[in-house]
């Protein structure tokens, strides 16, 4: 394997799918920089506007309820319009809004700002889960994924170092609106991005050398000529492994139709039968509820528990991150080579395992006295806990018919969002009637993260019941393919 750029370039598989790789990591990254921003700055807001641990948690959650309310017409808009502009459009008003929140003179300009910041939270997840579907074949989806999800970690680590330096310089404003400059470079970027043709069974899904080798054209203008199709039409290995286990469909899931034009409702009812789909839905809203809740107050907890300086506590955070994205590169890319060896229900039980592994080191880790103890145990903890998202991720595009990916997105993204949005509040609320009998704030947190481990623990016994579901689910959407290229 070569070093260095020309490595970097294997292994993306060409410049192009790297450039789209780069973008949709970056898009991601934004809402990770603005919760960094605000765990890192939590200190001087709270003495600027007078607010307490549920204040800043409200700052967070009224990000992520935007968000929600704009998930299902976002997820409609992704099956119809051209996805790289609604992002690029989008990327800019969040930009508009970081300075927004950068002048705020009261608590309250600083909340209204904030909801709309959320309109990127909005638009991300289904263009971004959408436009990945279209771009990278199945096999390689968990491995990419895996990439793409590190934007959120690596987002969270720059928002915390580069705010953290610039409101010890210059003040919270400084480092509030730092973000708006990189967004509207993003955006412009975003905006140049071609749009890549939609596809069921088209060249996206050929293998991953005749991909590579495709390339060129997928990333070109929409309506190019496509390259022949010498793929087998269908979900690749994933649907190869349910055909010859002569996995059977769910017959009444099935679709003979394309589902593009179908209403938000008739979407809405459709993804919620898909067995696995739920599932997927129910587990992830759980992992995310703690991670949320968390990464909130982060810094928060490590500034004031181990009594160090702002600097020194970034740093902790920093690699605990890494090890959260070392574990998002390694879970997508091990799910994708257990399914070549033929482990068909590798993207169910690589999350399942990791999930479950997390707990006990976040447990340790949280209630390990000195800090050199209690970092090593974090980062495995957080290491394990990144490892299920790549390849959940993956599956969730296994199980479905890609015209109904944006609306399947925004539907889980929904309800995802309204616990996830919850976690700041209710973890900075509990974190103060846990506090110990000194009043110490920090103490309260630290019986905070343990206490909703058990969240964390449901989560991964969540995913049982997808042993069973997924193979059917993936040979139905694998039916539903064929059906509606047969009927074209």
């Amino acid at each position: 394997m070569k070093g260095g750029w020309a490595g970097l370039l294997q292994r993306a598989g060409g410049a192009a799918r790297l450039r789209v790789i780069v973008l949709l990591i970056s898009v991601l990254a934004l809402s990770g920089a603005d919760t960094g921003t605000i765990s890192s700055v939590s200190v001087n807001l709270e003495r600027a506007f007078g607010v307490s641990n549920t204040g800043i948690g409200l700052l967070l959650s009224v990000v992520l309820l935007t968000g929600a309310a704009g998930t299902l017409p976002a997820g409609v808009l992704t099956d119809k319009v051209n996805r790289t502009r609604m992002l690029g459009y989008s990327i800019g008003l969040w930009a508009a809004a970081t300075v927004a929140s950068a002048l705020a003179t009261s608590f309250t300009w600083l909340l209204v700002a904030r909801v709309l910041l959320g309109i990127v939270t909005a638009t991300a997840g289904s263009s971004v889960a959408s436009l990945t579907g279209d771009y990278f074949p199945p096999a390689e989806r968990g491995r990419v994924w895996g990439w793409i999800l590190s934007g959120e970690v690596l987002g969270l680590a720059v928002g915390m170092v580069i705010s953290g330096n610039l409101a010890q310089a210059f003040g919270w404003r400084a480092a509030v609106g730092w973000a708006a400059l990189p967004s509207l470079l993003l955006a412009w970027a975003m905006l140049r991005l071609p749009e890549p043709r939609r596809s069921a069974g088209g060249p996206f899904y050929a293998s991953a050398a005749a991909a590579r080798g495709a390339q060129e054209a997928n990333c070109g203008p929409a309506g190019s000529p496509a390259p022949p199709d010498s793929s087998v039409k269908g979900l690749g290995r994933v649907g190869e492994l349910a055909e010859q286990r002569h996995v059977r469909p769910y017959p009444d899931l099935v679709l003979h139709f394309d589902p593009a034009g179908r209403s938000l409702w008739w979407a809405v009812r459709y993804v919620l039968r898909v067995r696995t789909n739920l599932v997927i839905i129910v587990a992830t809203a759980l992992a995310y509820f703690y991670l949320s809740g968390v990464s909130s107050f982060a810094m928060l907890y490590v500034q004031g528990h181990y009594r160090i300086s702002q600097s020194a506590a970034t740093l902790v955070v920093v690699a605990v991150c890494a090890g959260t994205v070392a574990g998002g590169l390694s879970g997508g890319k091990v799910s994708d080579r257990l399914l070549r060896r033929g482990m068909g229900n590798a993207r169910v039980v690589v999350p399942m395992a990791a999930v479950l592994a997390s707990v006990p080191f976040l447990a340790l880790g949280f209630s390990s006295g000195p800090l050199l103890a209690a970092v090593p145990l974090l980062v495995i903890g957080a290491f394990f806990l990144s490892s299920a998202n790549p390849p959940s991720d993956a599956a969730r595009l296994d199980i479905m018919h890609p015209h109904l990916w944006g609306r399947s997105e925004g539907i889980r993204s929904f309800l995802r969002t309204l616990l996830q949005a919850a976690a700041p509040i209710v973890f900075g609320f509990v974190s103060e009637h846990l506090a110990d009998a000194n009043g110490g704030g920090e103490q309260g947190l630290g019986y905070t993260f343990v206490v909703f481990l058990a969240v964390l623990l449901l989560a991964g016994l969540a995913i049982l019941p997808a042993l069973r579901t997924y193979p059917r689910d993936v040979a139905t959407a694998d039916a539903s393919i064929h059906a509606i290229t047969a009927a074209a």
